[in-house]
């Protein structure tokens, strides 16, 4: 594909090994919106463009065939890439508009693993955000109980996600989470780097709940 000056431009602007994600922010807060050249940047292929052209869509432009496009192009990345790209346009797009909440709402039994990723992070952000919990929190947690150990891995680490932040933020129904994991396993023997929180519900649960603790007394 032949990119045009302002594109290249662009490019020039960001290194795939020193570019970070608050430097991608920086650029796309002097773009603003401009939804013909998110599409140009998507085209590229490439993580970090790609990563831009979220930051710059018009939501008001993100119809549900437009976002099954985007996801079938996300597909093809390598698993980290996949992730990073997927939860990055939850956060930073789908999330921000009513019209895509609503889509999204419609995903848990989605065909696209991707998609049913993205409901399942979308309700464990809106606990993890500090907003009071929905009230479907109880719904929620026996879907889970239920399918998370025969979900793909990437839908998976969403659901467990959303059981740690309902156990978190919601003390009624701590003990259950904890449970499901202890009897899941799942991420149990998972190694993580000092300082990060591990994904294994009843240390995850722990770890953050001491962490609220904490601040609540200072």
């Amino acid at each position: 594909m032949e990119l045009n000056w302002k594109i290249k431009t662009i490019i020039t602007q960001i290194n795939e090994k020193t570019t970070k994600l608050g430097d991608l922010r920086k650029i796309a807060n002097g773009i603003k919106k401009d939804h013909e050249l998110a599409l140009e940047l998507w085209a590229t292929g490439q993580l970090l463009p790609r990563q831009l052209a979220i930051l710059i869509m018009d939501p008001k432009q993100l119809s549900q065939i437009l976002i099954e496009d985007l996801i079938n192009d996300i597909r093809l990345h390598k698993e980290d890439e996949k992730l990073q790209l997927i939860d990055w346009l939850m956060a930073n797009q789908l999330s921000k508009d009513k019209k895509t909440i609503s889509l999204m709402k419609t995903w848990a039994a989605s065909h696209s693993s991707l998609q049913r990723r993205i409901f399942w992070y979308y309700q464990a952000r809106l606990r993890w955000v500090g907003q009071v919990p929905p009230p479907d929190s109880e719904e929620l947690l026996a879907k889970i109980e239920t399918h998370i150990e025969e979900e793909a891995p990437e839908v998976q680490w969403a659901m467990n996600f959303t059981a740690a932040q309902i156990g978190i933020f919601e003390e009624r129904y701590r003990s259950r989470c904890i449970a499901l994991g202890e009897r899941t396993g799942l991420y149990r023997n998972e190694i993580v780097a000092k300082n990060c929180t591990p994904n294994y519900l009843p240390k995850f649960i722990a770890t953050q709940v001491a962490k609220l603790n904490k601040k609540s007394i200072i």
